[in-house]
């Protein structure tokens, strides 16, 4: 596969007509600035619109789960009762499948991220098309188009039954 990449005046790379945001990359967007379908699919400033985006509920859960952690160790062990023993460790439990959750989440945030970087934000890991702004929008996490998400959770269904 022949590669080219060119690097724009603003640091943006485009590597086989796709822009790839550098980390070190900084693109100043307008308050309020959300990506429109009248603009060029992925470019710098949807990159930049969607890395902010994912840093910062990146920075949430990472916020969310620290405390989690310090209201575990804060939590005073001794409990008398063993009802509210139970229920303690049962809330125990809660809060830490929640932190896993968060692990994992972060996890695909900061493969978004890469993805960003890379230029392969925003495309299908499958079929190459395009995922769109509006599932992006709700879930930028999203490595799948809908078509290609929706076939690989009716294959899992069949897999399953």
């Amino acid at each position: 596969m022949n590669s080219t990449a060119t690097t724009l005046d603003n640091g943006v790379t485009r590597e086989d007509g796709r822009y790839a945001l550098p980390l070190t990359t900084t693109i100043d967007l307008p308050p309020g600035y959300r990506p429109s379908q009248d603009e060029e699919y992925m470019n710098p400033r949807h990159l930049a619109y969607f890395r902010n985006k994912l840093r910062d509920w990146r920075e949430q859960l990472v916020e969310e789960s620290r405390q989690t952690m310090e209201n575990l160790r804060d939590e005073v062990r001794d409990v008398g009762d063993e009802a509210e023993r139970a229920t303690r460790e049962t809330e125990n439990s809660l809060e830490l499948r929640t932190r896993d959750r968060y692990r994992k989440l972060i996890s695909k945030i900061d493969k978004a991220l890469r993805r960003i970087e890379e230029g392969r934000y925003g495309y299908c890991e499958e079929t190459d098309e395009e995922i769109g702004l509006e599932r992006l929008d709700a879930r930028p996490i999203a490595t799948l188009s809908l078509d290609a998400q929706e076939r690989r959770e009716h294959l899992q269904k069949q897999m399953g039954d």
